[in-house]
């Protein structure tokens, strides 16, 4: 299993960190070791003093599939769960700055904690449009909904399986929209999709 992410999806987040809004996906891996156990807290890495949170909804691939043309990508998915991808921001700007990969930033063991339960697609209200936020300490800092992806489910899935082949079990974590920021030791973070509850992570 591996974990597949995708950077500057929505144009608001580009925009937020000074980036350039990309023509093609932005991608990037973290290993499975990157998932937190099931129930488990999340603890501070040692490795950052400024942690940022970044609310993603990610899918989880059903069938083996290489080079997926995007009018069959829809078969490679049914159901989204809600992840975070925790970002060293200190330790991926020192390694951007200095032209060096950023997985210590972004890879690191615990950094992509994932909802227990994932929805089905047609449990959804529009498939097309996923509403999700992310609550800090109960008051709300990210809110997106994936019609505004500047690369949407299918588009995400024919462009990564020209590369990789995709396997049962693998998960793409879609993008983040605005709203990304820090997190300390004793935040409570909740994840939602569609105003269900899906994630429930303390910081220790």
């Amino acid at each position: 299993m591996k974990i597949i992410c995708v950077g500057r999806n929505y144009a608001e987040h580009a925009r937020e960190l000074n980036n350039e809004v990309p023509s093609e996906p932005v991608i990037f891996l973290k290993p499975d070791t990157a998932l937190l156990p099931k129930n488990h807290p999340f603890f501070y890495p040692d490795h950052t003093a400024d942690l940022h949170h970044e609310a993603e909804i990610v899918l989880r691939i059903n069938r083996l599939g290489k080079h997926i043309d995007q009018a069959f990508a829809h078969k490679y998915y049914d159901e989204i769960g809600f992840g975070i991808d925790f970002t060293a921001r200190d330790v991926q700007q020192n390694c951007k700055t200095k032209g060096l990969p950023w997985e210590k930033a972004k890879a690191f063991d615990h950094s992509a904690p994932l909802s227990p339960v994932f929805l089905p697609l047609d449990s959804l209200p529009d498939p097309q449009a996923i509403r999700f936020s992310l609550k800090k300490n109960g008051a709300e800092v990210q809110s997106g909904n994936t019609a505004d992806m500047l690369f949407g489910f299918n588009a995400l899935i024919a462009h990564i399986s020209k590369f990789f082949t995709l396997k049962i079990g693998d998960l793409i974590f879609t993008g983040t929209p605005s709203g990304v920021g820090p997190v300390s030791v004793g935040d409570h973070l909740e994840g939602f999709v569609e105003g269900k509850k899906l994630l429930d992570l303390k910081i220790k």
